[in-house]
């Protein structure tokens, strides 16, 4: 069963922001949306390169290598190149910390 894992206190995340992590080997990024918490992996389904870096704006991660746009919220493409969705993960807050888990293969 997967674990939480603890990404950052809320205080580290603020609105409009994003925080990377790693589990086991598993690349995520935590968005703060209007201060609500939501976690996808960190790769464009396009090209299989990191999505963190190019613009976040509202709930849209837009990719910096060849443009594709992703709503955080669900993982849904809104912008090709990518035509398939990003894995998303739960998020909770616990304590004042933001914690993820990769619950896939529970």
């Amino acid at each position: 069963m997967a674990e939480w894992v603890n990404v950052g206190s809320v205080e580290e995340i603020p609105p409009g922001k994003y925080k990377t992590i790693d589990i086991s080997e598993v690349l995520i990024a935590v968005f703060n949306v209007e201060g609500k918490f939501y976690a996808i992996e960190d790769v464009c389904t396009h090209d299989g390169g990191i999505l963190t870096g190019g613009e976040f704006k509202n709930c849209v991660i837009t990719c910096p290598r060849h443009g594709a746009q992703f709503d955080v919220r669900t993982g849904e493409v809104l912008a090709p190149p990518a035509y398939e969705p990003v894995a998303t993960f739960p998020v909770r807050v616990h304590e004042g910390m933001v914690q993820v888990k990769d619950d896939r293969w529970d």
